[in-house]
């Protein structure tokens, strides 16, 4: 037990430590070429986040077991905006700028849209086999693909940080910085998963809650915690955008290829698993023209928590 604990510590410690780095080493490249934290947040920053759901997903599919792959992504995605956001928006209300409003918010809600309609599709209306299929894997790759091009391509409008003097690194060293503060995420939140696991079953908790608390929350620990130390650095966009990146990455990357490595069942995902994840897309949407306009305030932040809970208790009594 004493063990376990200190191998919990020793987690959250490597993902703190990550989160800076990675936080910091990302900053200095956006500063250096020029690109928005933004675009660095939803592309090198939330892809990078992305890894733990992405390792689950695709050993998932090799293992033929579709609706872990699938049942990871979406519960990740809710996570991603109601707790992480959430949260992220108790330590600092986040800024949104007029193309997050108008491109970057929206395209989230169209990425999610579409696997919404292809739950619709397959599962409601009744067309092709109940999965999404390798053709369809392969044409959200193309997808993620084309995105990726797409924000490079605008990635050079700096938003709310642009005049302030920070410390910036040699690229070499942002780099290293980044791939070390991956690294460091990615292997804290193993560590902290197995043990906060180990704890949990030697205090004799039920496998249940076990696995909609810590499992469901374990692989999005890298995004949460690179959230909460660009929140506390004054870093907002890189906050909203590794959340928006992460989530369109899951989707996009995660789904995508595991579909291609095999067929992803629809069965396992309920209408409520869906509902919950279009409502969270919208709702980010909904609050960048309420309240505080043109940010994410602490008592929209909140009610995005409260969601995030009544929905874990409806999972855990629905079981």
């Amino acid at each position: 037990m004493v063990l376990q604990i200190l191998l919990l510590i020793s987690g959250l410690l490597l993902i703190l430590f990550g989160a800076n780095w990675l936080v910091d080493g990302s900053t200095s490249i956006a500063r250096k070429t020029g690109i928005s934290e933004f675009v660095i947040g939803i592309t090198i920053v939330g892809i990078g986040t992305s890894t733990p759901e992405m390792v689950v997903s695709y050993f998932a599919a090799f293992q033929g077991q579709s609706e872990i792959a699938l049942g990871n992504v979406i519960g990740s995605n809710i996570f991603n905006i109601l707790m992480i956001l959430g949260i992220t928006t108790l330590i600092k209300p986040v800024t949104m700028s007029r193309e997050n409003r108008l491109k970057d918010i929206p395209m989230n809600i169209l990425v999610t849209g579409a696997l919404l309609i292809l739950w619709l599709a397959h599962s409601i209306l009744g067309i092709g086999q109940n999965q999404i299929s390798r053709l369809e894997g392969l044409l959200m790759l193309i997808a993620f693909v084309a995105y990726l091009w797409m924000m490079f391509r605008s990635g050079n409008d700096n938003t709310e940080e642009e005049n302030e003097e920070i410390k910036t690194f040699s690229p070499a060293m942002a780099v290293i910085m980044i791939i070390g503060g991956l690294a460091c995420l990615i292997g804290g939140g193993r560590v902290f998963v197995n043990s906060a696991t180990a704890i949990a079953h030697y205090l004799n908790l039920s496998e249940k809650f076990i696995a909609i608390t810590i499992m469901a929350a374990g692989t999005s620990l890298p995004e949460l915690a690179t959230c909460i130390v660009a929140a506390r650095k004054g870093r907002n966009q890189m906050a909203l955008g590794n959340v928006i990146g992460s989530n369109i990455s899951n989707i996009l990357l995660i789904v995508g290829g595991a579909a291609l490595i095999s067929p992803l069942s629809l069965s396992g995902i309920s209408y409520m698993d869906f509902a919950v994840v279009m409502i969270s897309s919208i709702v980010l949407l909904i609050s960048a023209y309420t309240f505080q306009k043109e940010r994410i305030d602490r008592i929209e932040g909140m009610f995005f928590i409260l969601i995030e809970i009544a929905y874990m208790v409806w999972l855990f009594i629905k079981g």
